[in-house]
């Protein structure tokens, strides 16, 4: 993870919209290739309540969640326990399994880390010949919530609280994974999809924003300046995001590629 704000989740914060971020995970499983599955690994497991449902996917299967925070493995410990699913603590860019994998799933975390081009090599190394690695990332920087998050960082009011500017853009381009896995040896699937979501008013969109995106800013600011910066956050996402008829629509961007080694 990019700091230690980064490994600080709330995970009651971030299963509020369980449903909503679990679609993509499913979304992106379905695209894997069939074929017998003996050992797996979800990178950036989160909670857990994911990676069990791989195990129903690969009833023959040895899975192993890894995340680096804590807070969300203590989760993942609360829930049922499966004969056949492990947790371990690890940050993406150092942890490595102790045998070849025949699935990665990496959902929703990869745009945390850098070094993405020396990542998809290390993981794509770490694949058994026909092994399969799906990756599913927010591609959401260019929406609003990102845009005004970013604009509010470098406002005055919160400028030298909050520090350096905002994190670098992570997520690239979908072309940009498909030339860099096919000159791994890999085919490959990348697409993107737009979600758009039904939530009750603006402030549910700042909600979801807070157990995500806007928590390095929640890690930095204490008291007045916090309230001031949430206050601000919230009118200009409310502009950005009028109110319908039945609700406020939020779109999702997501980026995902499925990459399969060769046989």
């Amino acid at each position: 993870m990019p700091d230690a704000a980064a490994t600080r989740w709330d995970p009651a914060l971030y299963a509020r919209f369980e449903r909503e971020r679990a679609q993509p995970f499913f979304d992106l499983v379905a695209r894997l290739p069939g074929g017998a599955v003996r050992r797996a690994a979800d990178l950036g497991c989160g909670s857990g309540e994911l990676t069990r449902t791989l195990a129903e996917r690969w009833p023959d299967a040895a899975i192993v969640g890894v995340d680096a925070s804590e807070s969300m493995l203590a989760r993942a410990a609360e829930g049922a326990a499966h004969p056949r699913v492990s947790f371990a603590q690890g940050d993406l860019r150092t942890w490595a399994p102790a045998a070849p994998l025949d699935r990665i799933v990496s959902n929703a975390a990869l745009q945390w880390v850098g070094e993405h081009d020396a990542l998809l090599g290390r993981w794509v190394g770490w694949l058994a010949p026909g092994g399969a690695l799906a990756v599913q990332m927010p591609n959401n920087d260019g929406e609003p919530t990102h845009r005004i998050l970013h604009a509010l960082w470098r406002d005055a009011r919160f400028a030298a609280a909050l520090g350096a500017a905002p994190p670098a853009v992570r997520v690239q381009p979908g072309a940009w994974y498909a030339e860099r896995l096919l000159a791994l040896g890999c085919e490959v699937d990348v697409w993107e999809t737009r979600y758009l979501h039904r939530m009750p008013d603006a402030a549910a969109i700042v909600e979801w924003v807070k157990g995500t995106a806007l928590r390095p800013v929640l890690s930095r600011l204490d008291g007045a300046p916090r309230d001031a910066f949430l206050a601000a956050y919230h009118e200009r996402i409310e502009a950005a995001y009028p109110r319908g008829e039945h609700g406020v629509w939020f779109p999702f961007p997501r980026l995902f590629f499925v990459a399969q080694r060769k046989p």
